[in-house]
């Protein structure tokens, strides 16, 4: 029997909701050592992930867009007016929902450690969250997998 993403997965997860603000979110990150948790609507939907480094923004300094000077007109770099957007809706964020990232990569319960170590590794990425439909199964970090692997081998 092969082992899966439900044999090294943290589950029950303990989640955030959106309305959640920025400083109770740290102190739950302090509290259990996370490094990643997932954000729920009241359904229990999984509808965002809040990370560390989303939380560190409010504390760095924010990147300006990249300005080209052409002749005589200014024209900013798209990706880097894109970046500044996000940097700054983090930055001046008071809520989890605020600041929580929409766009993440998940995984199956049933799916293998093979898949889940590959994933990790091609979205570069420390935490995923573990979905069955739409419902929030538990959640794995780098280092769950890491001691997984150092016991099998």
């Amino acid at each position: 029997m092969s082992e899966t993403v439900a044999d090294v997965m943290s589950s029950p997860a303990i989640t955030l909701t959106p309305d959640v603000e920025i400083p109770i979110a740290a102190d739950q990150f302090a509290e259990h050592g996370f490094g990643a948790m997932p954000v729920v609507d009241d359904a229990g939907t999984l509808i965002g992930l809040l990370r560390d480094d989303d939380l560190l923004i409010s504390e760095t300094a924010l990147h300006a867009p990249t300005v080209i000077s052409f002749f005589s007109a200014e024209l900013v770099w798209p990706p880097s007016a894109h970046r500044y957007e996000e940097e700054l809706k983090k930055f001046v964020g008071a809520t989890v929902g605020d600041v929580m990232s929409t766009e993440f990569p998940s995984i199956a319960s049933t799916a293998s450690i093979e898949d889940l170590a590959t994933l990790m590794h091609e979205e570069q990425v420390t935490h995923i969250p573990v979905v069955d439909g739409d419902t929030l199964r538990g959640i794995v970090a780098r280092g769950d997998l890491v001691r997984h692997l150092a016991r099998t081998t």
